[in-house]
């Protein structure tokens, strides 16, 4: 038997576990994503002046961003607004990766998107129209996973510029073609 968030995402399905637990919800790995966020910050200098804290949870990039220098963070998070809020102070959007790619978030600019142990879970026939949408909103996206996915090729607009592991995570820094023109 499974145990842990992965083994309640097995039991439950993500989106009953969230709506059950995501008041509540702590990521168990905050320690790591909080040190390979300050060494992927420190290695690739963002800007972060407007950062897009996806899928936030309960606030563990947007804490170590703030640390980092951030001043200007936006949580968006389906399911953790109220554990967002409690962390941060700060009201986190409950908007889902299937409303951001039907357009939801058109209009905005972001410096930064940062997305830590969530994009992995979107249905693969969802990833392409959400990484244009977010093309369309920032020029820089770091994906903190534990997986391999997701998988991000340059056909989606997005190029990879670099990469860090540490122990079973990994940090990737996207930047999105085009966006320059459009800042």
């Amino acid at each position: 038997m499974s145990t842990g968030i992965r083994g309640e995402y097995e039991a439950q399905g993500v989106e009953l576990y969230y709506a059950t637990s995501g008041a509540t919800y702590r990521n168990p790995h905050e320690t790591a994503v909080r040190a390979i966020s300050a060494e992927a910050t420190a290695a690739w200098r963002p800007d972060l002046g407007a950062v897009l804290d996806l899928a936030c949870g309960s606030g563990e990039a947007t804490l170590v961003l703030r640390e980092l220098g951030a001043v200007s963070i936006d949580g968006i998070d389906p399911y953790t607004g109220e554990a967002y809020r409690a962390r941060t102070g700060n009201r986190a959007e409950p908007l889902s990766f299937e409303d951001i790619a039907c357009g939801a978030l058109c209009g905005r600019h972001y410096t930064l998107i940062v997305c830590s142990f969530a994009m992995h879970l979107i249905a693969e026939s969802w990833l392409p129209a959400l990484l244009a949408q977010l093309g369309q909103i920032a020029g820089q996206m770091l994906i903190i996973t534990p997986h391999k996915r997701p998988e991000i090729g340059s056909e989606t607009g997005w190029e990879m510029i670099g990469e860090i592991r540490r122990e079973r995570l990994r940090a990737r820094l996207y930047g999105c073609r085009g966006q320059e023109e459009r800042t």
